[in-house]
């Protein structure tokens, strides 16, 4: 499964990687830079988070934004099913996922939320869960062809979110409608530039709005503040920059607009669960390795 395998290599020619496993073997903890969906089937073993270790069982979906970390303990004959998407083909190529609703809370709105470390937990029934590996493995195979057909990729990927969105246990929250356009338009603003000083105050004015009124909005369609939103963006860019690049982590902060480094360690920590010294090394200390 992929581990320390960034955006570069493992997305050089499609913005979608997907592999189906079955772990004998820990899974050393590691980040990356990319968006991944790891679907749980048969088997035993124990998933790690910053949030500890949890014991896994058929069923469980794990979301993790860019910039999140995790692995897997005391694995024995685990079925994992891993999903990857690249994060610019988020903003591009595949930003379309985030105009679906059901889709958008599971990919963006929860993993992003305060205090989630980028990471999401669900759970889908284990039919759901079946059906979605097999998909996954299906879409793996499409991937690996050598004359590859962009619509039934795209169809794949589709298919395999819905049938997981679908598959979510019935007490979870319900679906908030389409994004309202002024937080749409706050949203593109900040992910275009997010190293811009932002106020709360310059955003609500570009899109004609009370700063109160933005920021209900946003708490709305996405459990976030627009400045919650701006720092989550802020530390998914550093992660990619501590992952492939040689700057010194001040520069790091600074070229993603926290310019103090002290504050930039503080907040990428809240944000991620390590420091930024500590993400580096996660994100480089494991070869990649397909089990």
């Amino acid at each position: 499964m992929p581990t320390t395998l960034h955006e570069q290599a493992l997305f050089a020619r499609e913005p979608i990687w997907c592999g189906v496993y079955h772990l004998d073997a820990d899974v050393e903890s590691h980040a990356h830079d990319f968006l991944e969906i790891a679907v749980i089937g048969a088997g035993q073993g124990r998933h790690v988070t910053s949030r500890g270790e949890q014991e896994l069982s058929r069923g469980q979906v794990f979301v993790l934004r860019p910039g999140a970390w995790h692995g897997f303990r005391d694995c024995a004959g685990l079925t994992v099913a891993n999903c990857c998407l690249s994060a610019p083909a988020l903003q591009a190529d595949l930003a379309a996922l985030y105009d679906i609703p059901m889709l958008r809370r599971m990919l963006r709105t929860e993993p992003m939320a305060s205090g989630t470390h980028g990471v999401t937990a669900l759970t889908v029934d284990e039919v759901a869960a079946d059906e979605a590996i097999a998909e996954i493995g299906r879409l793996e195979e499409d991937l690996a062809t050598a004359h590859r057909r962009t619509g039934r990729v795209l169809g794949r990927l589709v298919t395999a979110l819905g049938i997981l969105a679908d598959g979510r246990d019935p007490e979870q929250p319900t679906v908030h409608p389409a994004v309202h356009p002024a937080v749409a338009a706050t949203l593109a603003r900040i992910e275009a530039t997010p190293a811009e000083q932002w106020r709360l105050d310059d955003l609500a004015r570009a899109v004609s709005l009370d700063p109160a009124y933005l920021g209900r909005l946003f708490g709305r369609h996405l459990g976030l503040t627009p400045m919650g939103y701006l720092a989550r963006v802020r530390a998914e860019r550093a992660a990619t920059l501590l992952a492939h690049s040689d700057l010194p982590a001040a520069q790091v902060g600074a070229a993603v607009g926290w310019a103090d480094p002290t504050y930039f360690a503080r907040r990428f920590r809240t944000l991620v669960g390590l420091t930024p010294t500590e993400y580096r090394r996660r994100s480089r200390a494991v070869t990649t390795e397909h089990s």
